[in-house]
């Protein structure tokens, strides 16, 4: 089966050039395509991915969930694999993927953890084990047949923020989605940007305004408020 990966970016010049050469350096036959969708980068993100051989799409609409439709919408893979642009899949992935889905199951994602060796994100690491809601998140990436992303409605665009969680809880309801023991790494940027405790609180709260059904606007405005 044939994998097309999807990395939706916005001003990724730093980190892009990272991404995708570990991709091609750990690809292997079912990597299909690399579809990279900008959200209007004002950098290099662009330039730098069609010099490293990415297919890039530019969408009109500046947020994740409607990206990352886009993308899906124009890849040829019979699975796709959603990546962030500052995180770094397990070297196996590819294998890992084709292995999961080849046992029946019809998606999933990856542990993580952080490029630092800070003892408090170690610990926030350490809970992507797990499969309850809120250790979801995109920074785990996620893969899954392409048919059953479009059976399911892909991202609803009106979530701004918080789509991957909007979907996950959307595909658990009729899918097993397991987190397999191999470990992305994702950046620590927000971390050092901001600050731990101000990250955790960041979280938690919108999270759990998720929960109770805030208005996706509303989440990202708090969010933003409160992180640089």
């Amino acid at each position: 089966m044939k994998v097309s990966i999807v990395i939706p970016t916005l001003n990724e010049a730093s980190n892009i050039s990272r991404l995708l050469e570990h991709i091609q350096q750990n690809a292997g036959p079912q990597l299909l395509e690399i579809m990279l969708v900008d959200g209007g980068s004002t950098d290099d993100t662009v330039a730098i991915a069609r010099a490293k051989g990415a297919q890039v799409l530019n969408c009109p609409t500046r947020s994740r969930a409607a990206q990352m439709n886009l993308g899906a919408r124009h890849t040829r893979g019979e699975v796709l694999y959603f990546i962030h642009a500052d995180t770094l899949p397990p070297q196996n992935f590819l294998e890992a993927i084709h292995a999961t889905l080849e046992s029946g199951l019809c998606m999933g994602c990856f542990r993580y953890s952080f490029d630092s060796s800070s003892w408090l994100l170690k610990c926030n690491a350490w809970f992507t084990r797990f499969n309850f809601l809120w250790c979801q998140g995109g920074d785990k990436t996620f893969f899954i047949f392409a048919a059953t992303f479009a059976e399911l409605g892909g991202y609803d665009e009106k979530y701004v923020i918080m789509e991957e969680y909007d979907f996950i809880r959307r595909a658990r309801k009729k899918y097993l989605m397991p987190t397999l023991p191999h470990t992305a790494t994702v950046s620590a940027r927000k971390y050092q940007q901001n600050s731990w405790l101000r990250v955790q609180f960041a979280n938690w709260l919108v999270f759990n305004l998720f929960r109770v059904g805030l208005e996706p606007v509303q989440l990202k405005k708090i969010y933003k408020q409160i992180l640089n």
